[in-house]
C-alpha cells in the first residue's frame, strides 16, 4: 500500500495510507510543503473544501495545520472508505468525508470555505464542470489551489497567483480578482 506523509502541523510526519485505486494521485510532499508556505503555515479557523477528497492529503495536511472544519468529498468506494479509517486513526472530528460527486455536491452544498482544493482526475474535463460552483463555494478573500496537467493562467473570476510544476503535475494557487 502507498503512503503519504503530513508535512506539518499537528500531525507532522505522520503515514497516512493511500487506498489503491487507479488514477490517484497523491498530492507530493515537496507541492504541499510549497503550497502552504504560499498560504502561510498556520490556517487556524479556516474552512477547507476538497471536492476530490482521493489520498486526503490535501484536506488532513490542511486539518494538522489547524483548519476548523475539512470537507473531503470523494466518489470511488476505496478511496472514500480508506478516508473514513484515516479519520478515526487520526481522531480528526474537524474532517469530514462526504461520499459523492464533486459537481453535485458543488451544486447543493450551500456552505462558503477559505480554502478550495481542486485536484480532479486527469483528461475527464471535471475543472470546467466545477467552474461555475466556485464563487457560490468561497468565503471573500478565500484561496483556490488547483492541480492539473497543463499550466492555468486563470479559472472563470480566479486568477494564478503562484504557480509550480513537479513533473507532469502543474499547481496553482488562484484568487478572486477585484470586482
Amino acid at each position: 500500500m502507498t503512503k503519504v506523509r503530513i508535512v506539518g502541523g499537528q500531525w507532522r510526519s505522520r503515514l497516512l495510507d493511500v487506498a489503491a485505486v487507479p488514477g490517484l494521485r497523491p498530492t507530493p510532499d515537496r507541492v504541499r510543503e510549497t503550497l502552504f508556505n504560499w498560504l502561510g503555515q498556520d490556517l487556524t479557523g479556516w474552512a477547507c473544501l476538497d471536492l476530490f477528497g482521493g489520498s486526503g492529503a490535501l484536506g488532513f495536511e490542511a486539518a494538522s495545520r489547524g483548519a476548523a472544519r475539512v470537507t473531503l468529498v470523494e466518489a470511488d468506494p476505496r478511496a472514500y472508505a480508506a478516508l473514513i479509517r484515516l479519520q478515526k486513526t487520526l481522531q480528526a472530528s474537524q474532517v469530514e468525508i462526504v461520499k459523492g460527486d464533486a459537481v453535485k455536491f458543488a451544486t447543493f452544498c450551500g456552505r462558503k470555505f477559505d480554502l478550495l482544493f481542486l485536484d480532479p482526475p486527469y483528461r475527464q474535463a471535471w475543472l470546467p464542470r466545477i467552474e461555475p460552483f466556485v464563487n457560490s463555494l468561497m468565503n471573500p478573500g478565500g484561496a483556490l489551489y488547483v492541480e492539473a496537467e497543463e499550466a492555468l493562467e486563470r479559472l472563470g473570476d480566479w486568477r494564478v497567483v503562484r504557480s509550480g510544476k513537479a513533473g507532469q503535475v502543474h499547481f496553482h494557487l488562484l484568487r478572486k480578482e477585484a470586482e
